[in-house]
């Protein structure tokens, strides 16, 4: 083990890779501790211990690793940039202009991506705008019984100030993970959620140790493990479709005859389904905290109670579904039965027993479907069985110590290595992952 983290480091390149992802995720944990200018420092420490305590807080600065309750600059955290991604994939599905854009490759996804960034942006002022003056009303009972006014001087020039400090964080932590994917290791989006997850899991530990003692945190440690173990097996399991292709022969040359496969993962989707999932909970969590009106008293009431509580029926059974609802979406999105069938016949390959064609798109869909239910139903239930071993105990820890944060860990972790893997075996040595 220790040989391989020392060949990771004499690459030049890869160490120079790693080296600046590590300086871009200081730099962005950095900028979760610096608090917005035209706040109340001292309302700020107050927000921070409410926070500890659960709840809706607890649950909206759970992406952002803690950076919302310190109203950072980086307090939005990459949530506005996620929520776009899903509508621009929604999107890509209704509006035939989209769709074009992606048939075009790399040309039309910078398109795609560049529009992304535009509602980003928009995304991102909404819900400065809205933090702002959710805030200065002391929290419209977000805060519990306490009286926590954030913003003390509360006039245009300051709500501006502090919408643009929030939304410029958003922008800039949106650059620093296409920075990161583009000049260091891994997916740079992906590294930064997982960043600000894992920053969570040491408090979460400690509350439930608070909380339940010192024999259930070894339980659930142990409980942790075996998921752990879980999460590995499963995102390394494959379904191997043969693919043979003729010969053909060209002048005095063979070509073709090889045989190869497709492989499907079990879990083709990763940890993408649990972030959308989670990231849809924040929408309606956020809107009912910024609503006013009288008539939304009970919209607020009802998230509170049942959306935002891990021991609740209604949070472990939309969450669920959820989890299930973007396996397959995203599977659908990144695997094309009819392109792949396409691309197979076109090279002049044919699946064993099974015609080139409609035959072949049928059967890959078909396979896709069945391996996806059992992915799609391993993440739900790794999602939601830490939260209900801790219903059962009564006990109240929140969202960062939980099945969802070692999904995105673990997930995000293997990604990673399996490109510090590949930079390696480029290079003759030995693989760090057996």
């Amino acid at each position: 083990m220790l040989a391989n983290v020392r060949n990771m480091f004499r690459v030049e390149d890869l160490r120079n890779k790693i080296l600046f992802t590590l300086l871009m995720l200081a730099v962005y944990r950095f900028g979760a501790h610096v608090p917005v200018p035209g706040v109340d420092f001292d309302a700020v420490q107050q927000l921070e211990d409410q926070a500890r305590q659960g709840g809706v807080l607890g649950f909206l600065s759970f992406f952002s690793g803690g950076a919302l309750t310190r109203f950072a600059v980086f307090g939005l955290g990459i949530m506005p940039y996620i929520t776009s991604s899903i509508i621009m994939q929604v999107l890509t599905v209704v509006i035939p202009k989209l769709e074009q854009w992606q048939s075009q490759g790399a040309v039309g996804q910078k398109k795609i991506t560049q529009w992304t960034r535009y509602l980003t942006v928009v995304l991102a002022i909404l819900q400065g705008t809205g933090l702002a003056f959710l805030f200065n009303r002391g929290g419209g009972g977000l805060f519990g019984d306490l009286n926590i006014v954030l913003i003390p001087d509360f006039n245009v020039p300051r709500v501006m100030l502090i919408v643009l400090s929030l939304t410029a964080g958003t922008a800039f932590i949106m650059w620093m993970g296409e920075l990161i994917t583009q000049r260091g290791i891994g997916n740079g989006m992906s590294l930064l959620i997982f960043t600000s997850v894992i920053s969570e899991i040491p408090s979460g530990a400690a509350q439930l140790k608070a909380e339940g003692g010192m024999v259930k945190l070894l339980i659930f440690a142990a409980l942790a493990i075996a998921i752990l173990v879980a999460i590995v097996i499963v995102e390394n399991g494959q379904r191997r479709i043969p693919v043979n292709f003729a010969k053909r022969i060209v002048g005095r040359r063979q070509y073709g005859g090889q045989s190869t496969y497709i492989p499907l993962k079990v879990n083709q989707s990763g940890v993408i389904p649990v972030i959308f999932a989670s990231s849809m909970l924040y929408l309606p969590t956020l809107v009912s905290q910024v609503l006013s009106w009288s008539w939304a008293d009970g919209i607020r009431g009802f998230i509170d109670k049942n959306l935002l509580r891990p021991d609740n029926f209604w949070y472990i059974t939309v969450f669920g579904i959820l989890i299930i609802f973007f396996a397959y979406f995203y599977t659908a999105i990144s695997f094309d039965p009819v392109k792949q069938a396409d691309t197979i016949r076109k090279q002049g390959g044919f699946i064993p027993g099974i015609r080139p064609g409609p035959q072949t798109e049928r059967h890959l869909a078909k396979i896709l479907s069945r391996i996806t239910l059992p992915g799609a139903l391993f993440l739900a239930l790794i999602a939601l069985a830490p939260q209900i071993l801790l219903a059962i105990w009564n006990v109240n820890a929140f969202q960062g110590f939980g099945g969802t944060s070692l999904l995105i860990a673990v997930g995000v972790a293997l990604e990673t290595m399996k490109q510090i893997d590949s930079q390696l075996m480029m290079r003759n040595y030995e693989s760090f992952l057996k």
